[in-house]
């Protein structure tokens, strides 16, 4: 575990603010909009920093981008992602486990790590 320095707790209490999925970009212009000294680069490390540690969770946008998030438990999990706004809601696992080990166990696989994330439109973001 690193160090907790003043500007990484700073981008971790900018996560924990929100419950949506941040570029390092979103996170350093509300911290530089919030008076807070800190450059871009540091903001990407720290956000590295958390992601290597378990603080955050890392995803990549449909365009590649790398999103960060706190969520509510540091255990394996599952994201329902709005690609308009980024909200996230962290989604039971047991289906998908379940769907996962049938698979695996269908082709002969062992040991299965997986990660998946879903992306569609919230209700707030839909044409109503």
């Amino acid at each position: 575990m690193q160090r907790m320095t003043k500007q990484r707790q700073a981008v971790l209490d900018e996560l924990e603010r929100v419950r949506e999925f941040r570029s390092a970009q979103q996170i350093f212009e509300q911290l530089n909009s919030q008076g807070y000294r800190v450059g871009l680069a540091t903001v990407y490390r720290n956000l590295q920093a958390l992601a290597e540690d378990d603080y955050v969770d890392v995803l990549r946008s449909s365009d590649g981008e790398a999103l960060y998030r706190r969520c509510a438990t540091s255990e394996h999990h599952h994201h329902l992602v709005c690609r308009k706004c980024g909200y996230a809601e962290e989604i039971s696992q047991s289906t998908i486990e379940t769907w996962v080990a049938k698979i695996a166990a269908s082709h002969g696989f062992s040991e299965v790590e997986h990660s998946m994330d879903l992306f569609g439109i919230c209700a707030n973001c839909s044409p109503r």
